[in-house]
């Protein structure tokens, strides 16, 4: 599925179009001073700054001794550290401008902020951020289980925003819907608090900014989109993993992006198909995400042949009272619309199916759906 999806928040600074995505650095709680009381100088512009923009300043006031002839790249410098201090606080930066006037060596300095998320609303979603991981995370599960409890509880409780008016994290929980700037928030706030280091990635895709994250398991990256994996218009209950744990190869197909990410090299069946053969206690976990990921297509023991093959498939899913399967075939057209003609003989009626190439294999990516009479 292909979507035309704008959202991502441009920030302005006197015409300056600039954004950025850094992880998260120290949280800094008290050493911003009452602004205009506080020189200011080069090295510590930047930790003024950042305390600032983390208790939502609207108005940013002090004496800066220093050369002043270099203070607008200065000022710049040290803006956008501070927003790359945390993406949390980047992308719910809506503007910002300053202006300054003094002599060669002093200035007094005002700097203007807007955000998109008020420190009240930041303290919303971090509330509700813990008493939801609470009731999707168990002790027990390791950090490939919590990314699936994550993805799939946005994806379920968020709908995106036609309007194009909602940017945030607390627009999403407050609402029910946000756009994917809002999508990559909450996972990023919900991952961070799971343990998981994520990233935000700025790129396009449709046509369109968009956002998504970058997601460190085990050592290794993976692209998880989970606007893209959310159906539009919304399908209650329906849930996509088309963008789910991406290799940059594979996100590449649709998604563009400009700025240095780090590399994310390994496909995601691989890591399963490892993580199988290890004696952790997590085997049916593993089995049913590479069967849910539909990973099971690339199992060449498992490609369906011919209409016996495809008929024992289909009385299989039936035992396990499932109404469609998903499968890859091999062989010619004709054959596979005279396999699902004989499916009738197993006293199904109202058969739908649905097929595609299966990548650049020459087989066919099929999905059936049926009634019982």
């Amino acid at each position: 599925m292909r979507k035309n999806r704008f959202g991502l928040l441009i920030v302005v600074l006197l015409g300056v179009v600039m954004l950025a995505g850094i992880p998260r650095a120290v949280d800094l709680d008290t050493l911003y001073a009452a602004s205009t009381e506080k020189v200011v100088t080069s090295e510590s512009m930047h930790t003024v700054l950042t305390t600032a923009m983390l208790g939502r300043t609207e108005s940013v006031k002090f004496t800066y001794k220093g050369k002043v002839k270099t203070l607008k790249s200065t000022l710049q410098n040290a803006i956008e550290e501070a927003m790359a201090s945390d993406p949390y606080i980047q992308y719910n930066i809506k503007s910002y401008a300053y202006h300054y006037k003094g002599n060669n060596v002093s200035a007094e300095v005002n700097i203007d902020l807007k955000y998109r998320e008020s420190k009240t609303q930041t303290a919303y979603v971090e509330r509700r951020v813990k008493e939801i991981l609470q009731k999707i995370i168990t002790p027990e599960m390791n950090a490939h289980e919590k990314v699936e409890a994550i993805h799939d509880w946005i994806v379920l409780h968020l709908a995106y925003d036609e309007s194009l008016q909602k940017y945030t994290a607390y627009d999403g929980l407050a609402t029910g819907s946000t756009v994917c700037q809002g999508y990559s928030l909450l996972a990023y706030k919900m991952l961070e608090e799971s343990g998981i280091e994520n990233r935000i990635v700025e790129g396009q895709a449709g046509g369109q900014l968009h956002a998504w994250n970058l997601v460190l398991l085990d050592g290794k990256w993976y692209h998880l989109d989970a606007t893209w994996d959310d159906p539009t218009p919304n399908q209650p209950g329906k849930v996509s993993y088309n963008y789910y744990l991406l290799t940059d190869q594979e996100m590449a197909e649709d998604h563009t992006w400009q700025k240095k990410y780090p590399a994310a090299t390994q496909l995601y069946r691989d890591t399963l198909g490892e993580l199988q053969q290890q004696n952790d206690g997590k085997i049916e976990a593993y089995d049913r995400l590479y069967r849910k990921l539909d990973y099971v297509l690339y199992n060449e023991d498992e490609i369906i042949r011919s209409s016996a093959d495809l008929k024992a498939l289909v009385k299989e899913t039936i035992k396990e009272e499932q109404k469609t399967v998903l499968f890859r075939y091999s062989g010619e057209r004709a054959r596979l619309t005279e396999a699902l003609k004989d499916l009738y003989s197993l006293g199904l009626e109202s058969i739908s199916y649905y097929v595609s190439d299966f990548e650049d294999t020459g087989d066919a990516k099929v999905k059936v759906s049926w009634n019982l009479e």
